[in-house]
């Protein structure tokens, strides 16, 4: 994988914070009391937040500062529909450089979160989901598209799939997903992976708050 600087380093804890919700949506992000939490200076985080706005994780409010904005549901389903493309493409060139290492690193992100399931951890669950997918992102070496896939997850709202038993089921989406890649199948494993997107996006549909998405 690519050296990653201290400003990327802290753009990745930023950017799982946000998906995993420890910041919420509509929270105005202070650079001092996030240097503070990750033992850092000022200057990395001021240059991780910049490229965070680029990619839509952060916005800059005229007299607020920085928030991390609301999700846009107007735009939810073309979201989805670009997540499954381009996230189709990282998983089939991923799995051609899958090495012993990575897919040791991905079943233990599963372990992880098929342990919080049952006891809450919702955080801590989403910030694993996120490591999961991208540590398998990563792989494919498309930084172009990891971009654009970073900032479509930060349009997307993941919030309202937890309800319903969803997190269990995303635990078997995964464990499907590895045993396709165990198994050497990776036609089966690039499909199970979309049809883990098409997944959220159908209990997100179900859900009270996705019912103006359809």
């Amino acid at each position: 994988m690519a050296f990653k600087t201290k400003q990327d380093q802290v753009a990745d804890i930023i950017r799982a914070r946000i998906i995993a919700e420890v910041y919420p949506r509509g929270t105005k992000l202070k650079q001092s009391d996030i240097a503070k939490e990750l033992g850092v200076s000022i200057t990395p985080v001021r240059e991780a937040l910049h490229m965070l706005g680029a990619e839509g994780f952060v916005q800059a409010i005229s007299h607020k500062g920085l928030i991390v904005p609301l999700v846009q549901t107007d735009t939810a389903r073309e979201t989805f529909e670009l997540r499954v493309l381009l996230e189709r493409d990282l998983t089939a060139r991923a799995l051609d450089k899958l090495d012993p290492a990575t897919l040791s690193a991905l079943r233990e992100s599963q372990r992880v979160i098929a342990a919080l399931a049952g006891g809450g951890g919702r955080q801590a669950s989403r910030t694993e989901n996120y490591r999961f997918h991208f540590q398998l992102y990563e792989l494919a070496e498309r930084p172009q598209t990891l971009q654009f896939v970073r900032v479509l997850w930060a349009r997307y709202p993941f919030v309202t799939q937890e309800r319903g038993g969803a997190r269990l089921k995303n635990i078997e989406e995964h464990e499907c997903f590895l045993r396709f890649v165990e198994a050497g199948d990776k036609l089966s494993a690039v499909e199970a992976m979309v049809a883990h997107i098409q997944s959220g996006w159908n209990d997100l549909l179900a859900s009270e708050a996705g019912a103006a998405l359809g």
